[in-house]
């Protein structure tokens, strides 16, 4: 059933290639995969992959990646991705020798793709978690780990049917897991290989308070007013807070709109429906800034940087049903955050709106009075931006546990 899955799945991503651009993108990338591993992977290079499925699991793995980059400078480093927004992203980083897109899973691909990298090392990140090159790696004897793992009992490893799912996971070395219940899940079904350290994103996102974040147009823009940043929105939170933004927007209380989604469609829809002053980051040349209430950033990789311009930070994905985005980032400049409602999946906000500075409204009542609240008391943002902080920093960690067990 699995493998017919993965046939499956190869004939439906062709077809929607055919009317979804981004996904194209990953059709066609997978094509060359193999070509660019047989030019850059010598059969006599010591070699460690590292496979995350997208960006958000590629920013999770990136510290470890990073020290073991920095611990292992003679080895070639392979990473995959499989979904586009991971590697179009990424595929310049120099955390890598070698970016590639990864094969679609069936038995043929998986030994191929092995037989070319022949890692020393295998470094799976969160989820993405292929039963075939999992196989292959255990047949030819090659040492894998996985991190930042979350598991839930509605998955299909703890189901009846899952149990081709589930024997991939009895080929990982050692798993570490984000919480207990994972550990839990996984005794259950008798692993016991398994190390609760905790979430490597807390160890990423403390990381950049030590980069160099100053943007000097964000500066010009934001001049002396409060900023409140929306970071990864989407059409659903953004139906929410386009009315309060028209409503209250002044040259003391400005916006930056960097949405998930920034194709012109969505960039137009946006600026369509404002009727604030507002700047497209793609215009901003020969611009007074300052003058503007609100900022669009119609481009990606920036968002990190201008969270540590908040005042205040909503972050999108859980208003509707796409999924909550990384709250951590703005968490770590020490600012209160503000999401949606469903945020089920992602224990990190339960924590946050528990012990820290998270706050989740339901509606556009909720939402006007949490922002007109946090604008008007410096004593309410300063309190619940120092307890974000205070969490992320409590929260470290993870990766000194997985870097200790690495030996290769």
């Amino acid at each position: 059933m699995y493998n017919l899955g993965i046939y499956l799945l190869s004939l439906i991503l062709k077809i929607l290639a055919l009317f979804n651009s981004k996904i194209k993108l990953g059709v066609d990338g997978r094509k060359q995969t193999f070509d660019i591993l047989k030019k850059y992977i010598d059969k006599n290079d010591s070699t460690i992959w590292f496979h995350c499925s997208s960006l958000g699991e590629y920013e999770q793995g990136l510290p470890v990646f990073e020290k073991l980059r920095d611990q292992y400078p003679l080895h070639k480093i392979i990473l995959s991705f499989f979904s586009p927004s991971g590697y179009e992203i990424r595929k310049n980083t120099t955390v890598a020798d070698v970016v590639v897109y990864l094969p679609i899973d069936t038995k043929f691909n998986a030994k191929r793709f092995i037989d070319l990298i022949h890692p020393e090392f295998t470094v799976f990140v969160k989820y993405d978690i292929w039963a075939n090159l999992l196989f292959e790696l255990k047949n030819q004897n090659r040492r894998t780990i996985l991190i930042s793992a979350l598991f839930r009992k509605n998955q299909s490893y703890f189901k009846f049917y899952g149990n081709r799912l589930r024997k991939a996971l009895f080929t990982f070395e050692h798993i570490f897991v984000q919480d207990n219940n994972s550990k839990i899940l996984l005794n259950n079904i008798s692993y016991t290989a398994v190390t609760v350290s905790g979430d490597t994103r807390y160890d990423r996102v403390s990381n950049q308070l030590e980069q160099n974040n100053q943007l000097d147009f964000i500066s010009e823009f934001k001049s002396n007013s409060t900023c409140i940043v929306i970071g990864s929105s989407w059409e659903a939170d953004e139906a929410l807070l386009i009315p309060y933004i028209n409503k209250t927007a002044t040259k003391n209380l400005k916006f930056i709109i960097a949405p998930h989604e920034v194709n012109t469609h969505h960039i137009n829809s946006i600026s369509s429906k404002l009727s604030a002053s507002t700047i497209l980051f793609s215009k901003k040349n020969s611009k007074n800034l300052e003058d503007f209430n609100v900022l669009i950033i119609d481009t990606i990789g920036l968002l990190s940087k201008i969270y540590s311009y908040a005042d205040i930070a909503y972050v999108g994905g859980a208003m509707g049903k796409t999924g909550l985005h990384n709250i951590l980032e703005p968490s770590t400049f020490g600012i209160p955050v503000i999401i949606g409602k469903n945020y089920k999946k992602f224990p990190e906000a339960f924590a946050m709106i528990k012990d820290a500075g998270v706050i989740s409204i339901t509606n556009d009542k909720d939402l006007h009075q949490t922002l007109n609240t946090l604008i008007t008391s410096n004593a309410k943002r300063d309190s619940l931006g120092n307890k974000n902080l205070e969490f992320i920093k409590e929260s470290k960690g993870a990766v000194v546990q997985i870097m200790d067990y690495i030996r290769i």
